[in-house]
């Protein structure tokens, strides 16, 4: 039997399963907001063009109008300006969007501070239990989080000093951002950095160093209660938008049954 044959065997059997790891996308799923003066994205609109009528009697479709950077989206490396001159969505080699699955697990440090950073130390901990990072693997970052995703305002989490919500400090970012064995990283909050990183310095610091080092980030994400630590695929299937700077994006991952 081939590989490919073991695998479609595999899935149909369901000894391997299909986890969508993807919040659904509607008008009411929070999307990242910025302070005045700064301009912010639009959510999600659908506009009918018919609906089994006189404008179209026997189909129904919508026009969609909506952010890149809505629901759970892919930021491609062109959306920061450490990255500007690096690719767009539609130019992200297919092979760098799948790939294993790491879990960092910190759901219960952000339990007790939604400010938690992931550090340098906790990454290198990780390999000291589990080992090397493998190579083009996707960093997910486990807190928890997605729980709050049925209410925008607990989701957000923000106060008179801004977002409150796990990230990654500097060092962090550094760190994952240095690692060749990394290709992106996946976070179940509204961005990919901690809602305090306007106060870093640089500014939000996961967006700066990834961004610019050709990685790739993913938000929103639901489910990673399910995923083991290691052992799952990543699947990360964003629309190949010419010149896009991120897209909204289907996320999988494929975890052996136990």
């Amino acid at each position: 039997m081939s590989v490919l044959s073991g695998l479609t065997a595999a899935l149909s059997d369901g000894s391997i399963e299909v986890i969508d790891l993807t919040t659904p996308l509607s008008g009411d799923t929070p999307v990242l907001s910025l302070p005045q003066p700064l301009a912010n994205t639009v959510g999600l609109t659908l506009s009918s063009v018919s609906n089994f009528d006189d404008a179209g009697p026997a189909w129904a479709w919508n026009d969609v109008t909506v952010g890149e950077h809505a629901g759970t989206h892919l930021d491609a490396p062109v959306h920061w300006i450490t990255g500007r001159e690096g690719k767009s969505v539609d130019r992200i080699e297919p092979r760098r969007l799948v790939g294993p699955a790491v879990v960092i697990d910190k759901r219960a440090e952000v339990a007790q501070d939604p400010d938690f950073l992931l550090e340098p130390e906790h990454l290198e901990q990780w390999q000291e239990e589990h080992g090397q990072l493998p190579e083009n693997c996707w960093v997910i970052f486990r807190t928890g989080w997605s729980a709050r995703g049925g209410n925008a305002s607990d989701f957000v989490n923000a106060d008179e000093s801004g977002p409150h919500t796990p990230g990654v400090s500097v060092a962090g970012a550094k760190w994952i951002a240095g690692n060749d064995r990394i290709s992106g990283f996946g976070v179940e909050t509204v961005g990919i950095d901690a809602g305090q990183a306007a106060t870093m310095d640089p500014m939000f610091p996961v967006h700066s160093f990834l961004l610019g080092a050709d990685k790739y980030g993913v938000t929103s994400l639901r489910q990673l209660d399910r995923l083991p630590v290691v052992g799952a695929t990543l699947v990360v299937a964003p629309l190949p938008i010419v010149g896009g700077t991120g897209s909204p994006s289907r996320v999988y991952a494929l975890v052996e049954a136990s």
